[in-house]
């Protein structure tokens, strides 16, 4: 892929390989040849440069998964266009802010269409694109691999959200990278549930099927059954986040019906190691685990190829990947046992924050992803946010260690754990402020006190476990400790 400029460029190679296969399919719907595929997004581009849209312009992405979606991706990458993807379920007016924050000049949408009269609204489906099609307009594809591809947000799972600038050179180098594994080849068949509007269902998936030539299958998200699909298609490649496993372990007739499944990556949020044990116990098939961020477009390393080496343990950075661990203020760079940041380098970084470009990688390439951990023999071990760690009595405490103790306990779906400001009153207890978030149908409070309190020393005891219903997710199913966090700033406000 080093000789392509324009992601959408994958397209044309594949119809010329393969012209006949199915390329992506909606089960009961449609599906696209590698032809036809090529064909359409050709026209849809065309049809964008004849309404006046010129390379560079943003154009915004607002649906669910589907292969009107890719065709629209796709189309406006060929055209020169940047994508802003944005979350189909997100309020309307958060949507609108993006889209305004990102100066968009056009919108395929399936919801409400953007109230400004400088943006040209078109519906995303398969009507609204062939409304656009063109074939006597010329589209000259910029082949620039430095220019940009996608405007893509980060979860703000830990803060603020951020605008990711991703170039073509990024999305296409994250793909040569990931192809050193050997994951995905034109006969896997991929389940393509993860939301495109993310940059791991983006490039992870939708991406690497484009660039294997692999068929992505594309279920309707709101009436899908993900074991029958996974049966009725023959998928193969699972893709999927910890939620979503979760769900195939606890249903015994989905476990029945993935006989031909042959890899499961899940990466996106913690995964906790008895649930990926399960999994393998019973279907036979190793969980593999990859770790990424949207900077990164999004892989840094993944466990194929690797034996599993405990909870923390994400794998070996992915062939061009270079990672290295920034020791913290007063800490031993050469202790293992006390994680240091995480940097990266590699050709698949972004080029900095929208619009200015700020927080990019320096001067020598490397970048600082925010996320704590540790190298071992080449290994990487991820083990917490470095905004996420606190200090308690002079010790450091990783919530994420906490957390994968309380999942431990039999009952314990998911564990969030958090602090609070400490009141003078306070100031002598344990826990130092800390309050573990817990779920599970049948778990006590008093089970779940129990269980820390003889596991762990007194400084890093929770001060409150709570027992909810659920827990704040983003897409990929991680925890937004930051929702946490201000929930209880708000009890404190006076």
């Amino acid at each position: 892929m080093g000789d392509l400029g324009n992601v959408s460029e994958l397209v044309a190679v594949q119809a010329e390989r393969q012209p006949d296969r199915v390329a992506l399919i909606e089960p009961g719907v449609e599906a696209r040849t590698w032809a036809q595929l090529d064909a359409e997004v050709g026209q849809v581009s065309a049809g964008l440069a004849a309404r006046g849209l010129v390379a560079g312009q943003r154009i915004g992405l607002d649906g669910p998964n589907s292969i009107a979606w890719v065709v629209a991706y796709l189309a406006a990458l060929r055209a020169g266009l940047v994508v802003v993807p944005t979350d189909p379920e997100d309020p309307v007016t958060d949507r609108d802010d993006l889209l305004a924050e990102c100066r968009i000049r056009a919108l395929f949408t399936t919801r409400t269409p953007l109230s400004s009269d400088r943006v040209t609204s078109w519906e995303l489906s398969e009507e609204g694109l062939a409304s656009l099609a063109a074939t006597d307009v010329p589209v000259a594809t910029p082949r620039d691999p430095e220019s940009l591809a996608v405007l893509a947000c980060t979860l703000g799972t830990s803060g603020d959200r951020k605008i990711v600038m991703l170039s073509h050179r990024a999305l296409l180098a994250n793909l040569e990278q990931v192809s050193g594994h050997e994951i995905v080849s034109a006969d896997s068949v991929i389940l393509g549930v993860l939301p495109f509007f993310h940059v791991y269902g983006l490039n992870a998936v939708l991406g690497s099927s484009l660039a294997a030539g692999a068929q992505l299958v594309i279920p309707d998200p709101a009436t899908w059954d993900l074991a029958a699909i996974i049966e009725s298609e023959q998928v193969d490649q699972l893709p999927i986040t910890p939620g979503l496993l979760y769900r195939l372990v606890h249903d015994k007739t989905a476990i029945e019906r993935l006989g031909g499944v042959r890899r499961v990556i899940v990466a996106g949020a913690a995964l906790p190691t008895q649930l990926s044990a399960r999994f393998t116990e019973l279907t036979g098939v190793q969980v593999e685990r990859a770790y990424g961020l949207t900077e990164a477009a999004p892989g840094v390393s993944s466990t194929v190829g690797s034996k599993a080496l405990g909870p923390f343990h994400v794998g070996h950075p992915l062939p061009g990947v270079e990672v290295r661990i920034a020791a913290k203020k007063g800490a031993d760079p050469d202790d293992p046992s006390e994680p240091g940041e995480i940097m990266i380098r590699g050709a698949n970084l972004f080029s900095g924050h929208w619009p200015d470009g700020r927080g990019g990688p320096d001067a020598d390439g490397w970048f600082d992803t925010g996320d704590l951990g540790y190298l071992s023999d080449g290994e990487l071990f991820l083990v917490d946010r470095s905004r996420e760690v606190l200090t308690v009595r002079g010790f450091r405490v990783y919530p994420s260690e906490l957390e994968q103790l309380i999942r431990q306990l039999p009952g314990v779906e998911a564990a969030a754990v958090v602090s609070r400001q400490v009141t003078a009153g306070e100031s002598g207890s344990g826990g130092g402020g800390l309050v573990a978030f817990v779920t599970g149908p049948s778990v006590t409070q008093e089970q779940v006190t129990e269980f820390i309190q003889t596991r762990l020393p007194v400084f890093k005891r929770p001060q409150e476990v709570r027992i909810v219903d659920q827990l704040p997710r983003g897409v990929t199913g991680v925890i937004k400790r930051v929702q946490l966090r201000r929930q209880l700033e708000r009890e404190l406000a006076p």
